[in-house]
């Protein structure tokens, strides 16, 4: 089985947000792998996508998963 791809990671995450945040941290580790893999130092997430799009709901989001070692942005 190969590793899942940056894409597929942050569908997850997505998917994950949406339900409540269940697995959540498996999925963040999943991401911070496949960063690591394709060389990339930062996930870029779509703010449209997200349960909380607000100022607020993005900084907590942000807060979290630096503490689980991945740097967030959010796209235009």
């Amino acid at each position: 089985m190969s590793e899942p791809t940056v894409a597929e990671a942050t569908s997850r995450i997505y998917q994950s947000l949406q339900a409540d945040n269940a697995d959540i941290d498996l999925h963040i580790a999943t991401l911070k792998a496949a960063m690591k893999a394709e060389g990339l130092k930062e996930a870029v997430f779509d703010p449209t996508k997200l349960p909380h799009n607000n100022r607020s709901g993005r900084k907590l989001m942000q807060a979290y998963f630096r503490q689980r070692g991945v740097t967030v942005a959010f796209s235009a």
